[in-house]
């Protein structure tokens, strides 16, 4: 009788995608997930390495659709933040496919210990926040924010991954009528092979009761779509029609909650402003928190530039303490001028 990892081996064997006569040669899996899996391939006619993925297994016509839908949006997603997608089609053996850049790197959830200041960590959030940015531009909505979803490359590249989920907006929402969850981590990430995710159960009411790293279950309400911790209220409860850009803003507000969480190594107690900006992105009624992720990135930008943040009114004293450690080098030179000239003054009387 054959073991289970027997068995195991031989359904990843069968499942392996049929590259013949096409342009690329298989090499290693990367990443796998409720249908569809990640391997890295060579492309022969172009001589690199890229990230292949394909529907894994008899797949439904709605998980087709859903895999064309991912490459369409990424092929709209031209933006340095977003990794670029080069083919798509469909295989010798029927099923559908796309390939993309692959990427090299850490997921933030992984490097966030080697964060060590907060101008950094905020930096870093900018960066997505101008990637969301890009794609809400372009009239789609990500809905699965969170650090698993941030790569960080090795020259220090930002990028914003796993799509699968997202919403085009004004077009019916393709991607909301699914009920699998197709979630691959770590999408071309080097020598790594990935598990099936879990999903978080939720109730008619949108209750998690079995908290996994991916929820997108068909409810009483609607389906919910997100991770835990990092879904708006409005994706709770499993009001898909109504989700937009602002789903995403809330999305962003908690991933800086999550960076400024000391138990993520974030240096110390987070700046009145800087929790200003996260409390506003998080509220629980979508018409309060920031209207666009470009407004949420540019507040940011202005707390890193040494400006007031409208989601905070200063106080007389944070004005001055700002105001010190905007112009610091320049204070200490004026301080430096006047007491030299002040010493000479003196020296010139004796």
């Amino acid at each position: 009788m054959l073991s289970d990892r027997t068995l195991g081996h031989l359904r990843d064997v069968a499942d392996l995608p049929d590259l013949n006569g096409t342009r690329y040669e298989l090499i290693a899996p990367l990443g796998r997930g409720g249908m569809g899996r990640v391997y890295r391939v060579r492309d022969r006619e172009l001589d690199r390495e890229v990230a292949l993925k394909v529907l894994s297994g008899p797949v439904a016509r709605a998980s087709v659709e859903r895999l064309q839908t991912e490459a369409r949006v990424l092929a709209r997603l031209e933006h340095p933040g977003i990794v670029p997608i080069h083919d798509a089609g469909v295989l010798p053996d029927g099923r559908a496919f796309y390939v993309m850049t692959l990427v090299r790197g850490s997921r933030l959830d992984e490097l966030v210990p080697s964060l060590k200041s907060l101008p950094e960590r905020l930096r870093l959030l900018v960066r997505v926040s101008d990637a969301v940015a890009f794609a809400h531009a372009h009239g789609i909505v990500h809905r699965d924010l969170s650090p698993s979803n941030i790569m960080i490359g090795p020259f220090g590249q930002v990028l914003v991954m796993d799509w699968g989920t997202a919403k085009v907006t004004g077009q019916g929402g393709p991607v909301d009528q699914v009920d699998q969850v197709d979630r691959v981590d770590r999408v071309g990430q080097v020598d790594r092979v990935d598990q099936v995710d879990r999903v978080g159960r939720v109730d008619h009411v949108g209750r998690v009761d079995h908290v996994g790293r991916v929820a997108h279950v068909a409810t009483g309400a609607g389906v919910v779509v997100g991770t835990p911790g990092f879904m708006a209220p409005e994706q709770e409860r499993g009001e898909a029609a109504t989700v937009d850009a602002r789903a995403d803003v809330y999305a962003l507000g908690a991933l800086l909650g999550w960076l400024l969480d000391p138990a993520n190594g974030a240096p110390g107690d987070a700046p009145r402003p800087v929790a200003a900006i996260r409390e506003r992105a998080t509220q629980r009624e979508r018409g309060m928190r920031y209207p666009t992720a470009e407004t949420f990135g540019a507040e940011l930008a202005r707390y890193l530039d040494g400006l007031p943040v409208e989601a905070h009114q200063e106080t007389a004293l944070e004005r001055v303490a700002r105001f010190g450690r905007t112009y610091r080098v320049a204070l200490l030179l004026v301080a430096a001028y006047l007491f030299m000239r002040i010493l000479l003054l003196l020296i010139g009387r004796i």
